[in-house]
């Protein structure tokens, strides 16, 4: 679903660049901007990966899927797994699951998340972010493989 959303530049008066060739308007005023839900999603989970506590996005299944599509040539990064997003005309809403590094305080990641998405997808998209859902649905323990290591054929003792 691609939903639309416009900008309006506060300078719609007289001055510089506020009318163009014809009288017509400021060309900012011309026409709308779709921005993608997959955009913002993109946007939300790159920013959320930028937390150095946050080890992954995506619950379980999620992951697991996400490990064995990445496995499919052509099929994409997984950028937006753990991510799920709705986007109206001027606003959005980011709901992200993710894995937490053992020994990271919950409510400081999650702090820390939130404020990035919510900075991250307003600065490049210009919509407001109304809320940032985060469920932590698993920690990390440092003796852990990563999905990573299990799919290359060695095990670590």
């Amino acid at each position: 679903m691609t939903e639309t959303t416009q900008r309006s530049n506060a300078a719609t008066g007289s001055g510089p660049g506020s009318t163009s060739r014809g009288g017509k308007g400021a060309p900012e005023t011309r026409g709308s901007t779709a921005i993608a839900d997959t955009v913002v999603a993109k946007i939300a989970g790159m920013a959320a990966r930028e937390i150095p506590e946050v080890h992954t996005l995506g619950g379980g299944m999620t992951r697991a899927f996400g490990a064995v599509r990445q496995r499919v040539p052509g099929s994409g990064s997984g950028v937006t797994q753990g991510v799920k997003v709705e986007v109206g005309e001027r606003q959005a809403a980011v709901d992200l699951n993710i894995v937490v590094e053992y020994g990271a305080a919950i409510p400081d990641t999650a702090a820390d998340v939130r404020t990035n998405v919510i900075n991250a997808v307003e600065r490049m998209t210009g919509l407001e972010v109304v809320e940032v859902n985060i469920s932590v649905d698993d920690v990390h323990l440092p003796d852990e493989e990563d999905e990573e290591e299990e799919g290359g054929g060695r095990r670590v003792t």
